[in-house]
């Protein structure tokens, strides 16, 4: 199927064909190569946050618009919102104390809500009926939920919150490839996990080590560990859509990921790189462009 390179091992190789025979066999010969201009990502903390993740520390909240901003000066040209924020010490972000603003942004386009975990019936409800879908960071593994976040919580407590943000809306469970410090640790358990549920698409981003942070020397998962992992989410899921999301370090490690998911059936890339590009063409797979960030 594919010409073998010399980095790749036969187990690798065979995955890779097989996930790309069964995405020949479940979805048209297209590619979606997404570039979200149309969606303002917003925090509604500000860059604050209480759990200071060893992966994030508050960081990428910087670069995010805040509520009031946007509902006081404006935001031509956006068509949808990304609403996150830091999370509280239970996990959760606090979107519901923003209820009435968020309610006004949902009133002006698609609103993705990044919500952290949900315990209480009310509250997901209450969220469920603003978003137009809810972007979950799910995690298979309870030592990386306490290295990495801090909390004292169990994967049973994530997949608790999924659950309960199911009844009410569209989720889009989100990944980390070596969430753990770079380590694929609870990966392939979250897979296991989903594909006993009802799962309308998944989104994987790639651990990226990130300057003042708890794990800035750390390094990525390698590459050929990550297209392990993306073409055994096709395998177990041959006809749920796969995006590859925003997040994943750049550089030839970038090109390289993206080539991958591609080899695996990915359905979706956001910002590809113009390796990306090249490898859809040698595909075969024809390409689309949307503006928006890939789970709305």
């Amino acid at each position: 199927m594919f010409k073998k390179s010399n980095h790749i091992d036969d187990k690798l190789d065979n995955i890779l064909n097989r996930a790309w025979q069964i995405r020949k066999e479940n979805f048209p010969g297209s590619v979606e190569f997404v570039f979200p201009t149309g969606t303002l990502a917003i925090s509604v903390t500000g860059d604050n946050c209480e759990l200071n993740c060893a992966h994030c520390n508050g960081v990428y909240l910087r670069n995010m618009a805040t509520l009031n901003e946007v509902l006081e000066n404006g935001d031509d040209g956006i068509t949808s919102y990304l609403a996150s924020g830091g999370s509280d010490r239970w996990g959760r972000v606090p979107l519901i104390e923003c209820l009435e603003e968020l309610k006004k942004l949902a009133a002006r386009g698609a609103l993705n809500l990044h919500t952290g975990l949900v315990s209480k019936t009310e509250e997901a409800a209450c969220l469920g009926d603003l978003a137009t879908v809810v972007s979950f960071d799910f995690v298979g593994d309870k030592e990386t939920i306490a290295e990495v976040y801090g909390l004292p919580f169990t994967v049973d407590d994530y997949l608790d919150s999924y659950r309960l943000l199911k009844k009410y809306t569209r989720v889009i469970p989100h990944l980390c490839i070596g969430l753990s410090g770079g380590k694929i640790k609870g990966e392939y358990k979250a897979l296991e996990i989903l594909k006993k549920e009802s799962v309308d698409a998944i989104s994987m981003i790639v651990f990226r080590p990130t300057a003042k942070t708890g794990f800035s020397d750390c390094t990525p998962p390698p590459p050929e560990k990550v297209a392990h992992l993306m073409a055994t989410a096709r395998v177990m899921f041959p006809q749920t859509a796969l995006y590859l999301g925003c997040m994943r370090p750049g550089g030839r490690y970038r090109e390289t990921i993206d080539t991958y998911a591609l080899k695996a059936g990915f359905n979706k890339i956001v910002l590809p790189t113009p390796a990306a590009r090249h490898q859809a063409s040698m595909l075969g797979l024809s390409i689309s462009y949307s503006g928006e960030c890939c789970s709305i």
